[in-house]
């Protein structure tokens, strides 16, 4: 391990920053730990672009974390709606609430205290503690990992505990020693692996740019720069059918909520069936005949009096078949038109008729929201809050 790299890694990387790093980030600069902690849970896994465009509205609408924690969760939904991973927004309702009730509407400044809120982890309470309270506290998120694991040539996958621990011993060694440092550090190390030592197209092998770190990178010595960090072999994504409910009536479409464990938890949704294994070699995701209407509602309402349902329903029509990718599974969903003459009453509370007009007011899972959208659009409507 090169002892003259560590010693002056923080440096060079501020230096980088001052003259290559961005700046004029919204979230740059701001010694708020509610806002940093937003910023931070809304850049995990989504694209900067994206998230220059939504973190303003979410501030705008959630200023303080008294604001967010008194909210609706379907408020937090809908507004999170389109960003994905909505375990994020679920838990940073928790979250704001946990803050408002254990420490009086204060996030803590020790990261070990951090880590115990909701939906906070290891490195995002370092970056809160880095960038709020200026802690010389480590961050390790994937960019960082790739930073590391290519400098210093550490070998097996970052998947693996004992190269994982490898790589937050080196995170905290690597830290400045001023702690004033510590905001434009973070957010340098943050830029570097998301600008120029990228997965694909690192900066040194397109020869664009001079990487301040080329001539101790050992990735870079040992031309194993695509190499590193290891990658344990991907599982082919499995692909699944399920059969959705699109019941109409009037100017109304039936939601329901979908389960907190469920993927798109929380989330308004059609009624659906149970996601099945799609078959081989099958030309048709979907049902590869046409249901009648009361097999659907078997299907999609089993724990509804389908009689009472279906004496007010117009015939099935059978509609778009769309295709959604998730990280780990690949959904075909089958949608099912029908038309009911009157606003049947559900035992459950988790069914709701909601006009097309106020669709925007709900947290809907993007598939949806864009199939929905196309009827309100259809009618004149606005899905916007």
């Amino acid at each position: 391990m090169s002892e003259a790299l560590i010693k002056h890694f923080a440096t060079k990387l501020i230096a980088w920053h001052g003259k290559d790093g961005r700046q004029g980030l919204p979230w740059q600069s701001i010694r708020d730990p509610y806002a940093v902690w937003v910023s931070e849970i809304m850049l995990q896994q989504t694209q900067v672009a994206t998230v220059l465009e939504r973190y303003p509205r979410f501030m705008k609408r959630f200023p303080t974390v008294k604001k967010l924690a008194t909210a609706p969760l379907d408020d937090v939904l809908a507004e999170w709606a389109g960003l994905g991973y909505y375990t994020r927004a679920r838990n940073l309702h928790a979250c704001a609430k946990q803050v408002m009730e254990e420490f009086g509407g204060q996030f803590p400044n020790d990261t070990v205290l951090l880590e115990q809120l909701k939906g906070i982890g290891r490195s995002t309470a370092g970056a809160i503690a880095a960038f709020a309270f200026h802690e010389r506290a480590p961050i390790l998120d994937a960019n960082v990992k790739r930073i590391l694991a290519r400098l210093f040539g550490v070998e097996g996958a970052i998947q693996e505990k004992a190269v994982n621990d490898k790589l937050w011993l080196l995170s905290k060694t690597l830290l400045p020693k001023k702690a004033l440092d510590m905001p434009v550090y973070t957010q340098a190390l943050m830029d570097f692996g998301a600008t120029w030592c990228t997965s694909r197209k690192p900066i040194c092998l397109s020869g664009a740019r001079k990487c301040p770190f080329e001539k101790e990178c050992q990735a870079n010595l040992s031309d194993q720069v695509l190499l590193l960090p290891r990658k344990v072999a991907k599982v082919k994504s499995p692909e699944l059918n399920c059969d959705m409910l699109l019941l109409r009536q009037g100017d109304s479409v039936l939601l329901q909520r979908r389960s907190e464990k469920a993927i798109w938890g929380g989330l308004w949704s059609l009624p659906e069936s149970t996601w099945r294994a799609k078959e081989k070699n099958s030309k048709s995701s979907g049902n590869a005949v046409n249901l009648t209407a009361n097999e659907l509602f078997k299907l999609v309402l089993p724990d509804e009096r389908i009689s009472s349902v279906l004496k007010g329903c117009h015939s099935i029509e059978r509609g778009l078949e769309i295709k959604h990718i998730f990280t780990h599974r690949r959904l075909w969903m089958q949608i099912w038109h029908v038309t009911s003459r009157s606003a049947v009453k559900f035992a459950s509370d988790d069914l709701k008729w909601v006009p097309l007009r106020q669709l925007g007011k709900y947290g809907l899972p993007q598939p949806i929201k864009l199939l929905l959208q196309g009827l309100s659009l259809a009618r004149g409507d606005d899905l916007r809050n």
